[in-house]
């Protein structure tokens, strides 16, 4: 079963947030992302319901070994394809979108090869 796009960004999200903050609840998604906390609740039980997060008693998010791996991927490639984007001239907050965009449809064999070839000129 494919994710959908707007899971990995959730996943993604709740990634950046533990590692800023330790610890996630959906009120801090949905202030980080912008949305309103019932479209976050809703996500939280679609990713819950599809083993990619676990919920603690004291509603707390975490993400589970699936949902590490995929929130991983995409934050490693988010933050490569900015920085590639960055340092060819264009102005952060586009960067940061447009690597948004790109991060979900882009194959791993592509991923990989701009990887090394990024590694040559990005430290």
């Amino acid at each position: 079963m494919k994710i959908q796009e707007s899971q990995e960004n959730y996943l993604e999200r709740i990634l950046m947030i533990s590692e800023e903050k330790g610890k996630v609840r959906a009120i801090d998604i949905a202030t980080s992302m912008n949305f309103s906390k019932p479209s976050v609740s809703i996500a939280m039980k679609k990713l819950h319901e599809n083993g990619y997060i676990r919920i603690t008693k004291d509603s707390y998010i975490l993400l589970t070994k699936k949902g590490k791996e995929i929130a991983t991927r995409i934050y490693e490639r988010h933050k490569l394809l900015t920085s590639i984007l960055i340092h060819l001239g264009v102005p952060v907050e586009i960067a940061k979108e447009d690597a948004c965009r790109i991060e979900h449809d882009l194959s791993k064999e592509s991923f990989e090869a701009i990887k090394i070839y990024a590694s040559k000129f990005i430290q």
